[in-house]
């Protein structure tokens, strides 16, 4: 039975043709003619001599144009290659280079970007444009095909090659550490370490490769699901899949705005949402606040957030908009694939680490010498994750034997977070060791403490990161981005931090910036931060 991303679409699209699969301004789609749309993509990647194994970069901001290329490479056995717009030349140049793209799929409007590096790799050839109201002239200077023409081109037939589990499925890391890699999973793999192949709440397994087909058929209507993340990450690409295996409508926004999404929710009915922590969350719920009776919102019934920490205090004010608003906060990295999953509540409190979480299948954790720490014992390890995992990452064989490794005929994905147990068996998220401050031999994770700077009533976002001591080895530094007209001094924000956390954690100095920087999927710039703090930049 092969659990290939390509056929559980289709087998979802076979039980609930008809049903709203797709909306992006202003534009519908049933999921019956986004398969017809990803089909004659399909027929013109073959046209163009793209075939199984083949790269096929994808840049371009959120649009049904991203995911019908998405699904046209997929249904021939191509690889869809994720390509962050905010990419500068030299980024741009390394992904197409390490990923030898044969083909691009790319915004009329980053079309001099693109020509100005395309020759890096000598195997692309192929240029597709998703047309906008930009002045570029993507025709001239690649030779490239309006997307539409593309697939008014192709023949709508699904008559494709059998495919297989284990066709490759890659996503490239953001890169917020060093240059962007590029995970290689098996398709199958993937659908169950993260597309719910195994079901998150119960752990469970599917029976087949049907069986989310069938619950989709045995709904009457699905539910309104958007998408606001970029899908040039993975947690939006998975989060977009996986719903529609189930027969879920994905509502598109091309850039995350949060007036934008209140209005797509009054709009459409959403009844969900994905978001990326409280770089999407704190200003959606603000608007909300800013002008509470401006949209109807009584559709929205769950969020759910993944990829990017998720304070408290933002999940507190949602709860208090929408008192039976379902949160869940997911675990999980592109490496490990699903992790763990918690339900929020209203003034919970975190002690002693990150979001603590029921974990999911397969999940352990590891101590240094890679053996398993049981529940119950409360050492800190490393997270690792068992069963399906990656087969490693693309032209880099030596991160893959770091990260990938076989302990007594088990292998393990081990992608650098560090977690403990707690006494019942969840799990105690603390945060990726290559950013934890080591401050006289204690080990502080910035996550816990950036928790507990969020809560604080003047903090509008923070990054915490190490910086040299002379007696400690390193102390606390907190970047801090205040609210408007309010501030706080170093030892208000340590007073209040020491309610959460213990002394040694709290801050030690302060830096104010009028932003935080975060990639568009708001995680973290880490490097960033301790940059400007080691450089005693904004020092207050």
């Amino acid at each position: 039975m092969a659990y290939n991303i390509a056929d559980l679409f289709e087998h979802t699209v076979d039980a609930v043709p008809d049903r709203l699969c797709v909306v992006d301004r202003g534009r519908e789609y049933t999921f019956a003619e986004l398969d017809a749309r990803g089909n004659r993509f399909g027929h013109h990647l073959q046209a163009a001599g793209v075939g199984p194994g083949d790269h096929v970069g994808i840049y371009a901001v959120n649009s049904e144009q991203w995911v019908t290329a998405m699904l046209g490479c997929l249904k021939v056995r191509a690889v869809p290659i994720n390509v962050n717009y905010r990419y500068v030349e030299d980024e741009l140049a390394y992904i197409i280079e390490n990923a030898g793209l044969v083909a691009c799929v790319f915004d009329q409007a980053f079309t001099t970007r693109l020509a100005n590096v395309a020759d890096r790799s000598p195997a692309l050839r192929t240029f597709v444009h998703i047309e906008d109201d930009s002045d570029e002239d993507p025709v001239t200077l690649l030779g490239s095909v309006p997307f539409d023409e593309a697939v008014a081109a192709g023949a709508p037939d699904r008559d494709f090659p059998e495919r297989s589990g284990d066709d490759h499925y890659v996503i490239y890391t953001g890169g917020t550490t060093g240059m962007p890699k590029g995970v290689v999973w098996r398709s199958e793999d993937i659908y169950f370490a993260l597309g719910q192949g195994i079901d998150a709440l119960t752990g469970e397994r599917v029976a087949s490769e049907y069986t989310k087909a069938e619950q989709a058929a045995a709904s009457e209507t699905g539910l309104v699901f958007c998408v606001i993340p970029p899908l040039m990450h993975g947690a939006a690409q998975i989060a977009t899949m996986s719903q529609w295996f189930i027969g879920t409508t994905i509502v598109l926004l091309p850039k995350f705005d949060p007036e934008a999404v209140w209005d797509l929710v009054d709009a459409h009915g959403i009844n969900a949402m994905l978001i990326t922590g409280d770089a999407i969350g704190r200003p959606l719920i603000e608007a909300l606040e800013a002008e509470p009776d401006r949209w109807d919102a009584s559709s929205f019934i769950a969020l759910s957030s993944s990829a990017a920490l998720f304070s408290q205090s933002v999940k507190d004010r949602f709860l208090e908009r929408f008192p039976n608003l379902i949160i869940t906060d997911s675990i999980g990295s592109t490496e490990g694939g699903f992790n763990g999953i918690t339900y929020a509540a209203k003034g919970q409190r975190i002690e002693g680490g990150g979001p603590t979480v029921d974990p999911g299948r397969d999940v352990v954790v590891l101590d240094d010498d890679l053996q398993p720490i049981e529940p119950g014992d409360d050492r800190i390890g490393r997270l690792a994750r068992s069963g399906n995992i990656p087969i490693g990452y693309h032209n880099d064989p030596v991160k893959t034997a770091e990260t990938f490794v076989d302990v007594a005929g088990t292998r393990y994905a081990v992608a650098g977070d560090f977690a403990r147990w707690t006494e019942d068996g969840k799990l105690v998220m603390l945060g990726r060791g290559t950013v934890s401050i080591n401050s006289g031999g204690e080990k502080i994770f910035p996550e816990e403490v950036e928790q507990a700077l969020k809560s604080h009533p003047a903090v509008f976002d923070c990054l915490v990161v190490g910086v040299p001591d002379e007696r400690w080895g390193q102390r606390v530094a907190a970047v801090v981005h205040f609210r408007d007209d309010q501030s706080a001094t170093v030892e208000e924000l340590a007073d209040h931090a020491r309610t959460h956390i213990a002394g040694y954690k709290v801050p030690r100095e302060l830096h104010v910036v009028d932003t935080i920087v975060r990639s568009p999927s708001g995680k973290p710039d880490y490097p960033w931060a301790k940059r400007l703090a080691e450089s005693g930049d904004h020092l207050a």
